[in-house]
Protein backbone atom coordinates (compact mmCIF):
# COMPACT_ATOMS: atom_id res chain seq x y z
CA UNK A 1 0.00 0.00 0.00
CA UNK A 2 1.15 3.20 -0.83
CA UNK A 3 0.19 6.81 -0.51
CA UNK A 4 -1.41 9.22 -2.80
CA UNK A 5 2.00 10.96 -3.17
CA UNK A 6 3.69 7.93 -4.51
CA UNK A 7 3.75 7.45 -7.60
CA UNK A 8 5.25 5.27 -10.27
CA UNK A 9 8.12 5.98 -12.77
CA UNK A 10 7.46 5.70 -16.45
CA UNK A 11 9.82 2.48 -16.71
CA UNK A 12 7.70 0.99 -14.05
CA UNK A 13 5.49 -2.26 -14.47
CA UNK A 14 1.42 -1.53 -14.84
CA UNK A 15 -0.24 -1.98 -11.78
CA UNK A 16 -2.48 -5.69 -12.21
CA UNK A 17 -5.74 -4.97 -13.64
CA UNK A 18 -8.89 -4.36 -11.57
CA UNK A 19 -11.21 -7.47 -11.02
CA UNK A 20 -11.70 -10.81 -11.07
CA UNK A 21 -11.32 -12.88 -13.87
CA UNK A 22 -15.37 -13.83 -13.55
CA UNK A 23 -15.97 -10.50 -14.03
CA UNK A 24 -12.19 -9.26 -16.09
CA UNK A 25 -14.60 -9.42 -19.46
CA UNK A 26 -16.35 -6.14 -18.24
CA UNK A 27 -14.62 -2.62 -19.01
CA UNK A 28 -12.36 -1.92 -15.94
CA UNK A 29 -14.60 0.58 -13.64
CA UNK A 30 -17.61 -0.95 -14.39
CA UNK A 31 -18.79 -0.36 -10.77
CA UNK A 32 -18.78 2.99 -11.52
CA UNK A 33 -20.50 3.00 -14.43
CA UNK A 34 -23.30 0.78 -12.88
CA UNK A 35 -23.54 2.95 -9.90
CA UNK A 36 -24.26 6.52 -11.95
CA UNK A 37 -25.61 5.56 -15.26
CA UNK A 38 -28.74 3.53 -14.85
CA UNK A 39 -29.58 5.36 -11.07
CA UNK A 40 -32.77 5.99 -12.51
CA UNK A 41 -33.43 2.25 -12.68
CA UNK A 42 -32.23 1.81 -9.62
CA UNK A 43 -34.25 4.43 -8.13
CA UNK A 44 -37.68 2.65 -9.87
CA UNK A 45 -36.31 -0.56 -8.37
CA UNK A 46 -35.85 0.56 -5.05
CA UNK A 47 -32.42 0.31 -4.65
CA UNK A 48 -31.65 4.07 -5.41
CA UNK A 49 -29.50 4.78 -1.93
CA UNK A 50 -28.73 0.46 -1.60
CA UNK A 51 -26.91 0.08 -4.92
CA UNK A 52 -23.89 1.77 -3.40
CA UNK A 53 -23.67 -1.26 -0.68
CA UNK A 54 -23.52 -4.02 -3.29
CA UNK A 55 -21.46 -2.20 -5.77
CA UNK A 56 -19.00 -1.15 -3.25
CA UNK A 57 -18.43 -4.80 -1.88
CA UNK A 58 -17.61 -5.57 -5.59
CA UNK A 59 -15.05 -2.90 -5.44
CA UNK A 60 -13.74 -4.45 -2.47
CA UNK A 61 -13.14 -7.73 -4.58
CA UNK A 62 -11.27 -5.76 -7.04
CA UNK A 63 -9.27 -3.44 -4.97
CA UNK A 64 -8.13 -6.69 -2.77
CA UNK A 65 -6.44 -7.86 -6.60
CA UNK A 66 -4.65 -4.88 -6.53
CA UNK A 67 -0.89 -4.51 -6.37
CA UNK A 68 0.24 -1.73 -5.48
CA UNK A 69 -2.74 -0.37 -3.31
CA UNK A 70 -2.56 3.36 -3.10
CA UNK A 71 -4.38 5.82 -0.58
CA UNK A 72 -4.89 9.64 -0.72
CA UNK A 73 -3.01 12.15 1.36
CA UNK A 74 -5.12 12.23 4.44
CA UNK A 75 -7.02 8.82 4.65
CA UNK A 76 -5.63 7.46 8.17
CA UNK A 77 -7.82 10.41 9.48
CA UNK A 78 -10.87 8.78 7.72
CA UNK A 79 -9.78 5.34 9.08
CA UNK A 80 -9.19 6.62 12.60
CA UNK A 81 -12.51 8.17 11.78
CA UNK A 82 -14.16 4.81 10.87
CA UNK A 83 -12.90 3.34 14.04
CA UNK A 84 -14.00 6.06 16.30
CA UNK A 85 -17.83 5.32 14.59
CA UNK A 86 -16.88 1.71 15.75
CA UNK A 87 -16.24 2.31 19.44
CA UNK A 88 -18.85 5.05 19.92
CA UNK A 89 -21.58 1.98 19.72
CA UNK A 90 -20.17 1.19 23.36
CA UNK A 91 -21.94 4.50 24.23
CA UNK A 92 -25.51 2.99 22.81
CA UNK A 93 -27.43 1.84 25.63
CA UNK A 94 -27.04 5.36 27.38
CA UNK A 95 -29.30 8.35 27.52
CA UNK A 96 -28.23 11.60 28.39
CA UNK A 97 -30.22 14.33 30.14
CA UNK A 98 -32.73 15.94 28.40
CA UNK A 99 -33.32 13.05 25.90
CA UNK A 100 -35.91 10.06 25.66
CA UNK A 101 -34.79 6.98 26.91
CA UNK A 102 -34.67 4.31 24.63
CA UNK A 103 -32.76 0.71 24.09
CA UNK A 104 -29.70 0.38 22.51
CA UNK A 105 -31.35 -2.37 20.12
CA UNK A 106 -33.49 -0.21 18.96
CA UNK A 107 -30.50 1.97 17.33
CA UNK A 108 -28.75 -0.72 16.40
CA UNK A 109 -29.87 -0.04 13.03
CA UNK A 110 -29.14 3.15 12.44
CA UNK A 111 -25.61 2.97 13.51
CA UNK A 112 -24.98 -0.10 11.06
CA UNK A 113 -26.20 1.80 8.26
CA UNK A 114 -24.29 4.88 9.16
CA UNK A 115 -21.16 3.04 9.22
CA UNK A 116 -21.63 1.24 6.02
CA UNK A 117 -22.13 3.94 4.68
CA UNK A 118 -18.91 6.10 5.90
CA UNK A 119 -17.04 2.70 4.96
CA UNK A 120 -18.56 2.31 1.67
CA UNK A 121 -17.45 5.86 0.18
CA UNK A 122 -14.43 4.61 1.41
CA UNK A 123 -13.68 1.77 -0.66
CA UNK A 124 -15.41 4.23 -3.68
CA UNK A 125 -12.40 6.85 -3.20
CA UNK A 126 -9.89 4.13 -3.14
CA UNK A 127 -11.38 2.32 -6.51
CA UNK A 128 -11.58 5.75 -8.11
CA UNK A 129 -8.11 6.84 -7.37
CA UNK A 130 -6.43 3.31 -8.16
CA UNK A 131 -8.13 2.91 -11.43
CA UNK A 132 -5.91 4.11 -14.14
CA UNK A 133 -6.39 6.48 -17.15
CA UNK A 134 -6.32 3.94 -19.66
CA UNK A 135 -8.54 1.58 -17.31
CA UNK A 136 -11.02 4.77 -16.55
CA UNK A 137 -10.47 8.00 -17.80
CA UNK A 138 -11.03 11.00 -15.69
CA UNK A 139 -13.33 12.24 -18.52
CA UNK A 140 -15.59 9.37 -18.50
CA UNK A 141 -16.11 9.61 -14.58
CA UNK A 142 -17.27 13.57 -15.33
CA UNK A 143 -19.39 12.66 -18.15
CA UNK A 144 -20.84 10.01 -16.09
CA UNK A 145 -21.48 12.63 -12.94
CA UNK A 146 -22.64 14.98 -15.06
CA UNK A 147 -25.32 12.69 -16.75
CA UNK A 148 -26.31 11.50 -13.05
CA UNK A 149 -26.74 15.43 -12.48
CA UNK A 150 -28.98 15.65 -15.54
CA UNK A 151 -31.36 12.57 -13.80
CA UNK A 152 -31.29 14.91 -10.76
CA UNK A 153 -32.84 17.71 -12.85
CA UNK A 154 -35.33 15.72 -14.51
CA UNK A 155 -36.20 14.16 -10.96
CA UNK A 156 -36.72 17.99 -9.62
CA UNK A 157 -39.05 19.26 -12.74
CA UNK A 158 -41.32 15.69 -12.41
CA UNK A 159 -41.51 16.87 -8.32
CA UNK A 160 -42.09 20.00 -9.41
CA UNK A 161 -45.07 19.26 -12.01
CA UNK A 162 -46.49 16.02 -10.12
CA UNK A 163 -45.57 16.31 -6.19
CA UNK A 164 -48.01 13.08 -5.30
CA UNK A 165 -46.60 11.37 -8.00
CA UNK A 166 -45.17 7.66 -6.74
CA UNK A 167 -45.42 4.10 -6.92
CA UNK A 168 -44.41 1.31 -4.42
CA UNK A 169 -41.11 -0.02 -5.98
CA UNK A 170 -40.87 -4.06 -6.53
CA UNK A 171 -37.98 -4.14 -3.42
CA UNK A 172 -40.63 -2.44 -1.54
CA UNK A 173 -43.22 -5.23 -2.60
CA UNK A 174 -40.86 -7.69 -1.33
CA UNK A 175 -40.06 -6.38 2.15
CA UNK A 176 -42.24 -7.11 5.15
CA UNK A 177 -45.16 -4.79 5.73
CA UNK A 178 -43.93 -4.09 9.06
CA UNK A 179 -40.24 -2.86 7.51
CA UNK A 180 -41.21 -1.43 4.21
CA UNK A 181 -43.92 0.65 6.11
CA UNK A 182 -40.78 2.21 8.36
CA UNK A 183 -40.69 5.99 7.79
CA UNK A 184 -36.89 5.66 7.15
CA UNK A 185 -37.17 2.64 4.96
CA UNK A 186 -40.15 3.98 2.97
CA UNK A 187 -37.03 6.90 2.41
CA UNK A 188 -34.62 4.58 0.60
CA UNK A 189 -37.48 2.04 -1.08
CA UNK A 190 -40.45 3.81 -2.13
CA UNK A 191 -40.40 6.25 -5.08
CA UNK A 192 -41.81 10.04 -4.65
CA UNK A 193 -41.41 12.43 -7.08
CA UNK A 194 -41.25 15.17 -4.18
CA UNK A 195 -41.83 15.69 -0.57
CA UNK A 196 -45.72 16.88 0.22
CA UNK A 197 -45.03 19.50 3.27
CA UNK A 198 -46.16 22.90 4.61
CA UNK A 199 -43.34 25.11 4.49
CA UNK A 200 -45.44 27.79 2.69
CA UNK A 201 -47.67 28.02 5.26
CA UNK A 202 -50.21 25.60 3.05
CA UNK A 203 -49.31 21.92 1.68
CA UNK A 204 -47.15 22.23 -1.52
CA UNK A 205 -44.62 19.47 -2.93
CA UNK A 206 -40.89 19.57 -2.69
CA UNK A 207 -38.82 18.35 -5.82
CA UNK A 208 -36.73 15.27 -4.18
CA UNK A 209 -36.85 12.48 -7.01
CA UNK A 210 -34.36 10.67 -7.60
CA UNK A 211 -34.06 10.59 -3.30
CA UNK A 212 -36.35 10.28 -0.23
CA UNK A 213 -35.39 13.60 0.78
CA UNK A 214 -35.86 17.42 -0.70
CA UNK A 215 -32.58 18.18 1.13
CA UNK A 216 -30.94 15.50 -0.18
CA UNK A 217 -31.79 16.45 -3.46
CA UNK A 218 -30.69 20.38 -3.33
CA UNK A 219 -26.92 18.83 -1.91
CA UNK A 220 -26.69 16.48 -4.92
CA UNK A 221 -27.50 18.80 -7.41
CA UNK A 222 -24.98 21.69 -6.00
CA UNK A 223 -22.60 19.08 -5.90
CA UNK A 224 -22.84 17.59 -9.38
CA UNK A 225 -23.58 20.90 -11.35
CA UNK A 226 -19.79 22.15 -11.87
CA UNK A 227 -18.82 18.39 -13.24
CA UNK A 228 -22.14 19.39 -15.78
CA UNK A 229 -20.84 22.41 -16.63
CA UNK A 230 -17.43 20.77 -17.27
CA UNK A 231 -18.60 17.45 -19.11
CA UNK A 232 -21.06 19.39 -20.95
CA UNK A 233 -20.40 22.91 -21.41
CA UNK A 234 -16.59 22.32 -22.46
CA UNK A 235 -17.08 21.68 -26.02
CA UNK A 236 -19.25 24.22 -28.28
CA UNK A 237 -21.79 22.36 -30.47
CA UNK A 238 -25.26 20.94 -29.22
CA UNK A 239 -24.19 19.42 -26.32
CA UNK A 240 -23.27 22.77 -25.11
CA UNK A 241 -26.44 24.06 -26.29
CA UNK A 242 -28.54 21.33 -24.52
CA UNK A 243 -26.42 21.49 -21.47
CA UNK A 244 -27.09 25.32 -20.92
CA UNK A 245 -31.02 24.38 -21.68
CA UNK A 246 -30.63 21.68 -19.01
CA UNK A 247 -29.07 24.13 -16.62
CA UNK A 248 -31.99 26.91 -17.41
CA UNK A 249 -34.39 23.78 -16.32
CA UNK A 250 -33.09 23.42 -13.28
CA UNK A 251 -33.26 26.50 -12.05
CA UNK A 252 -37.02 26.55 -11.54
CA UNK A 253 -36.81 23.17 -9.31
CA UNK A 254 -34.22 24.45 -7.41
CA UNK A 255 -36.56 27.58 -6.32
CA UNK A 256 -39.40 25.15 -5.68
CA UNK A 257 -37.40 23.04 -3.39
CA UNK A 258 -37.69 25.86 -1.05
CA UNK A 259 -34.22 25.15 0.29
CA UNK A 260 -32.99 28.24 1.30
CA UNK A 261 -29.30 26.55 2.32
CA UNK A 262 -28.93 25.56 -1.93
CA UNK A 263 -29.85 28.85 -2.35
CA UNK A 264 -27.10 30.13 -0.38
CA UNK A 265 -24.73 27.00 -1.53
CA UNK A 266 -25.45 27.40 -5.12
CA UNK A 267 -24.44 31.31 -4.34
CA UNK A 268 -21.18 30.57 -2.57
CA UNK A 269 -20.46 28.45 -6.06
CA UNK A 270 -20.85 30.92 -7.81
CA UNK A 271 -18.47 33.23 -5.62
CA UNK A 272 -15.82 30.41 -5.61
CA UNK A 273 -15.94 29.76 -9.14
CA UNK A 274 -15.28 33.50 -10.41
CA UNK A 275 -12.20 33.28 -7.64
CA UNK A 276 -10.97 30.01 -9.48
CA UNK A 277 -11.47 31.85 -12.40
CA UNK A 278 -9.23 34.97 -11.69
CA UNK A 279 -6.65 32.87 -9.98
CA UNK A 280 -6.14 31.28 -13.35
CA UNK A 281 -6.24 34.75 -15.52
CA UNK A 282 -9.28 33.65 -17.37
CA UNK A 283 -10.67 37.35 -16.90
CA UNK A 284 -12.92 36.41 -20.10
CA UNK A 285 -14.61 33.28 -18.26
CA UNK A 286 -15.30 36.12 -15.59
CA UNK A 287 -16.70 38.08 -18.03
CA UNK A 288 -18.89 35.67 -19.41
CA UNK A 289 -20.46 34.71 -16.07
CA UNK A 290 -20.75 38.68 -15.12
CA UNK A 291 -22.79 38.82 -18.31
CA UNK A 292 -24.88 35.42 -18.09
CA UNK A 293 -25.92 36.54 -14.81
CA UNK A 294 -26.86 39.98 -15.92
CA UNK A 295 -29.07 38.64 -18.52
CA UNK A 296 -30.50 36.06 -16.35
CA UNK A 297 -31.42 38.62 -13.88
CA UNK A 298 -34.23 40.41 -15.73
CA UNK A 299 -35.86 37.14 -16.68
CA UNK A 300 -36.24 35.98 -13.41
CA UNK A 301 -36.86 39.11 -11.79
CA UNK A 302 -40.40 38.45 -13.98
CA UNK A 303 -41.10 35.42 -13.66
CA UNK A 304 -43.24 33.62 -11.24
CA UNK A 305 -40.28 31.62 -9.15
CA UNK A 306 -39.24 35.49 -7.97
CA UNK A 307 -42.80 34.91 -5.79
CA UNK A 308 -42.47 31.57 -4.74
CA UNK A 309 -39.21 32.85 -3.16
CA UNK A 310 -40.71 36.01 -1.34
CA UNK A 311 -42.90 33.10 0.16
CA UNK A 312 -40.42 31.28 1.44
CA UNK A 313 -38.62 33.78 3.12
CA UNK A 314 -41.40 35.04 4.68
CA UNK A 315 -42.11 31.83 5.98
CA UNK A 316 -38.26 30.61 7.61
CA UNK A 317 -40.58 27.69 10.04
CA UNK A 318 -37.78 25.66 10.26
CA UNK A 319 -35.55 28.47 11.59
CA UNK A 320 -36.59 27.63 15.27
CA UNK A 321 -36.55 23.49 14.54
CA UNK A 322 -32.88 24.35 13.70
CA UNK A 323 -31.98 26.53 16.47
CA UNK A 324 -33.47 24.10 19.14
CA UNK A 325 -31.93 20.95 17.77
CA UNK A 326 -28.54 22.45 17.24
CA UNK A 327 -28.27 23.88 20.93
CA UNK A 328 -30.08 20.76 22.10
CA UNK A 329 -27.19 18.84 20.59
CA UNK A 330 -24.59 20.67 21.89
CA UNK A 331 -25.51 20.81 25.37
CA UNK A 332 -25.94 17.01 25.02
CA UNK A 333 -22.58 16.38 23.81
CA UNK A 334 -21.04 17.45 26.69
CA UNK A 335 -22.23 14.09 28.48
CA UNK A 336 -19.95 12.35 26.30
CA UNK A 337 -17.37 14.33 24.39
CA UNK A 338 -15.00 12.21 23.25
CA UNK A 339 -17.36 9.39 22.02
CA UNK A 340 -20.53 10.62 21.59
CA UNK A 341 -23.49 8.35 21.90
CA UNK A 342 -22.80 6.20 18.77
CA UNK A 343 -26.37 7.91 17.00
CA UNK A 344 -29.09 10.15 17.16
CA UNK A 345 -31.18 10.91 19.85
CA UNK A 346 -34.88 12.45 20.44
CA UNK A 347 -34.71 15.33 22.50
CA UNK A 348 -37.57 15.62 25.24
CA UNK A 349 -39.70 18.17 24.11
CA UNK A 350 -39.74 21.04 21.29
CA UNK A 351 -38.85 24.61 21.12
CA UNK A 352 -41.63 25.75 22.64
CA UNK A 353 -42.17 23.86 25.66
CA UNK A 354 -40.55 20.10 27.26
CA UNK A 355 -43.71 19.42 27.76
CA UNK A 356 -44.84 19.42 23.97
CA UNK A 357 -43.82 15.74 22.15
CA UNK A 358 -44.92 13.25 20.12
CA UNK A 359 -48.50 11.68 20.51
CA UNK A 360 -50.72 9.49 18.58
CA UNK A 361 -52.92 12.21 16.61
CA UNK A 362 -49.37 14.11 15.99
CA UNK A 363 -46.45 12.13 14.66
CA UNK A 364 -44.41 15.23 14.37
CA UNK A 365 -44.98 17.40 17.10
CA UNK A 366 -41.89 17.79 19.53
CA UNK A 367 -38.86 15.71 20.55
CA UNK A 368 -36.87 16.09 16.84
CA UNK A 369 -33.81 13.97 16.58
CA UNK A 370 -30.73 15.26 17.78
CA UNK A 371 -28.43 15.24 14.75
CA UNK A 372 -31.12 15.87 11.87
CA UNK A 373 -30.18 18.78 11.21
CA UNK A 374 -26.55 18.64 9.45
CA UNK A 375 -24.08 16.44 9.01
CA UNK A 376 -21.57 17.92 11.46
CA UNK A 377 -24.60 17.58 14.25
CA UNK A 378 -25.11 14.20 13.86
CA UNK A 379 -21.20 13.63 13.65
CA UNK A 380 -21.15 15.33 17.18
CA UNK A 381 -23.75 13.84 18.76
CA UNK A 382 -23.25 10.56 17.49
CA UNK A 383 -19.38 10.58 17.41
CA UNK A 384 -18.72 13.33 19.61
CA UNK A 385 -16.29 16.27 19.53
CA UNK A 386 -13.15 14.08 18.64
CA UNK A 387 -15.33 12.43 16.03
CA UNK A 388 -16.19 15.32 14.31
CA UNK A 389 -12.83 16.68 14.27
CA UNK A 390 -11.44 13.75 12.71
CA UNK A 391 -14.41 14.16 9.57
CA UNK A 392 -14.15 17.73 8.92
CA UNK A 393 -9.98 17.57 9.30
CA UNK A 394 -10.13 14.73 6.56
CA UNK A 395 -12.61 17.30 4.22
CA UNK A 396 -10.01 19.87 4.98
CA UNK A 397 -6.96 17.81 4.16
CA UNK A 398 -8.20 16.94 1.08
CA UNK A 399 -9.61 20.45 0.07
CA UNK A 400 -5.48 21.46 1.04
CA UNK A 401 -3.54 18.78 -1.09
CA UNK A 402 -5.29 19.53 -3.94
CA UNK A 403 -5.65 23.73 -4.13
CA UNK A 404 -2.97 23.87 -6.81
CA UNK A 405 -5.44 21.86 -9.16
CA UNK A 406 -5.90 24.12 -11.79
CA UNK A 407 -7.68 22.29 -14.30
CA UNK A 408 -11.66 22.46 -15.38
CA UNK A 409 -12.96 18.77 -13.14
CA UNK A 410 -10.35 19.88 -10.75
CA UNK A 411 -12.68 22.97 -10.05
CA UNK A 412 -15.69 20.85 -10.21
CA UNK A 413 -14.27 18.44 -7.49
CA UNK A 414 -13.06 21.47 -5.25
CA UNK A 415 -16.10 23.08 -5.51
CA UNK A 416 -17.86 19.78 -4.65
CA UNK A 417 -15.51 19.68 -1.15
CA UNK A 418 -16.12 23.20 -0.36
CA UNK A 419 -19.80 22.71 -0.47
CA UNK A 420 -19.41 19.71 1.83
CA UNK A 421 -18.11 22.01 4.14
CA UNK A 422 -20.64 24.77 3.79
CA UNK A 423 -23.37 22.13 3.75
CA UNK A 424 -22.44 19.84 6.74
CA UNK A 425 -23.68 22.72 9.32
CA UNK A 426 -26.97 22.63 7.33
CA UNK A 427 -27.79 19.14 5.57
CA UNK A 428 -27.17 15.21 6.60
CA UNK A 429 -25.08 13.87 3.96
CA UNK A 430 -25.19 10.06 4.01
CA UNK A 431 -24.90 8.06 1.33
CA UNK A 432 -25.72 9.97 -2.05
CA UNK A 433 -23.93 13.15 -1.29
CA UNK A 434 -20.60 11.99 1.11
CA UNK A 435 -20.44 9.47 -2.37
CA UNK A 436 -20.39 12.41 -4.76
CA UNK A 437 -18.15 14.17 -2.12
CA UNK A 438 -15.26 11.65 -1.95
CA UNK A 439 -15.77 10.72 -6.03
CA UNK A 440 -15.00 14.25 -6.28
CA UNK A 441 -11.60 13.54 -3.90
CA UNK A 442 -11.04 10.74 -6.04
CA UNK A 443 -10.75 12.76 -9.09
CA UNK A 444 -8.46 15.40 -7.29
CA UNK A 445 -6.12 12.78 -6.46
CA UNK A 446 -5.99 11.54 -9.71
CA UNK A 447 -5.58 14.56 -11.35
CA UNK A 448 -2.96 14.51 -8.88
CA UNK A 449 -0.86 11.57 -9.44
CA UNK A 450 -1.33 12.31 -12.96
CA UNK A 451 0.13 15.31 -12.27
CA UNK A 452 2.96 14.45 -10.40
CA UNK A 453 3.77 11.60 -13.00
CA UNK A 454 3.95 14.30 -15.76
CA UNK A 455 6.57 15.65 -13.63
CA UNK A 456 9.18 12.79 -13.31
CA UNK A 457 8.58 12.08 -17.19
Amino acid sequence: MTTGTDTLPPTAAAPRPLGTPAVRVLRPGWPLAALFVPYPLWWVLGLGTLVVFPLAAVMVVHLSRRRPLRVPPGFGLWLLFLVWVALSTTMLGRDPAGTLPGEAAERVVSVAFNLSGYTAVAVVLLYVGNLTEAEYPRSRLVRHLGWLFAVVVAGGLLGTVAPTFEFTSPLEWLLPRSVAGNPFVQSLVHPAAAQVQEALGFVSGRPAAPFGYTNVWGYAFSLLVGFFVVGWLGRPGPRRLAGLGILALGVVPVVYSLNRGVWIGLGAALLLSVLWLARNGNLAGVVVLAVGLGLAAPVAAVSPLTEVVAMRLDNPHSDGIRSFTISRTLEVAQDSPVLGFGSTRRALGSGQSIAVGRDDECGKCGNPALGSTGQLWLVVIAQGFVGAGLYVSFLLRSAWAYRRDRSGPGWAGMLAVLLSLLYMFLYNALVIPLLITFVAIGLLWRNDQAARAEALR
